[in-house]
């Protein structure tokens, strides 16, 4: 009988532990997902921000385009033909 009572303290200490890692591994694993919907959060912030400034900068540049002025004609000279 002292044995099987020493089997079963030492069979709950085992569980207790047992308990307590796989608690500790919960926790990590609810951290990690947390920490990674909020960067996941942020680069969709950061995408759009980066998106919005693109189609504004396309947005200038189309309109500096149509109030540019035209773009001089460049005239080229006639070659004098070289006897040979």
């Amino acid at each position: 009988m002292a044995g099987s009572s020493t089997r079963d303290a030492a069979r709950n200490r085992a569980q207790t532990h047992f308990a307590a890692s796989e608690q500790r591994d919960e926790t990590v694993k609810q951290i990690i997902s947390s920490e990674r919907a909020a960067l996941e959060a942020k680069t969709a912030k950061l995408r759009a921000l980066r998106l919005a400034k693109e189609e504004q900068d396309r947005e200038t540049a189309r309109l500096e385009a149509l109030n540019a002025p035209p773009a001089p004609v460049k005239r080229t000279r006639a070659r004098k033909a070289v006897a040979s």
